[in-house]
């Protein structure tokens, strides 16, 4: 008999599934260390927040500034898609990936192009996209930051760029198990998640091989472009 490994817990999966739920209610989730003494009894003040409804909305001005020149876009972890309503409302080229089968229904049954996977399976399109998304805290994919920049850039074009949301401390670097949990206090499975501010970009983009080529801002959102070092 073959044995398979089981797959690896991701964002907001598992246990009682908050983050399906809270796409289908709009509701918002806080994100906590596994490690921490009780996650279901920690106030929000404790925790970060993510608040689900606006993935489900447009895209907004700051999102927006992350394809003004694309012509094709690459979203990883896209959620419900609103990157990718925002790159084909422009008559550009654009696919989303995402781990969550609630978030892809939901794309698919708004007539959306998004694909069910990790961003580590193979891809449609691999080595030609423009633009590869990591939004929205995606750079945490995984636990491993430099292996998620690493597997992003290998699926752009030659000449193309992974744009990357940083964390709002610039020099923040950490790697943790983590879960969320629900305004009802339901908490998912235990995932690996990243955190990376601007500056600690830098080194990850480094160590895969890239370079930081342009670092921006939009109100309280900073983003970082990175290509190929040579």
């Amino acid at each position: 008999m073959t044995m398979t490994a089981d797959p690896q817990p991701t964002f907001g999966s598992g246990g009682a599934e908050p983050y399906a739920r809270a796409l289908r209610r709009e509701g918002r989730l806080q994100l906590v260390r596994s490690d921490a003494p009780d996650v279901a009894d920690l106030a929000a003040a404790d925790l970060d927040a993510f608040d689900v409804a606006r993935w489900s909305r447009g895209a907004d001005v700051a999102d927006l500034s992350t394809i003004i020149d694309a012509s094709s876009v690459l979203d990883i972890g896209c959620g419900p898609a609103r990157m990718v309503r925002a790159a084909v409302d422009r008559g550009l080229g654009a696919l989303g990936v995402d781990v969550s089968v609630t978030a892809v229904a939901m794309a698919v049954d708004a007539g959306l192009p998004v694909v069910a996977g990790s961003v580590f399976d193979a891809l449609p399109g691999e080595g030609t996209w423009d633009v590869a998304l990591l939004l929205d805290g995606n750079i945490g994919i995984g636990g491993d930051p430099t292996a998620l920049v690493a597997r992003a850039s290998s699926v752009v074009a030659p000449s193309g760029s992974v744009v990357v949301e940083t964390a709002t401390d610039p020099a923040v670097d950490v790697a943790y198990d983590a879960q969320v949990i629900d305004e009802q206090g339901r908490a998912s499975a235990t995932f690996p998640w990243a955190e990376v501010g601007r500056e600690a970009l830098g080194r990850h983009a480094a160590a895969a091989g890239l370079r930081v080529s342009q670092t921006w801002s939009v109100g309280r959102r900073t983003f970082c472009r990175l290509v190929r070092a040579s």
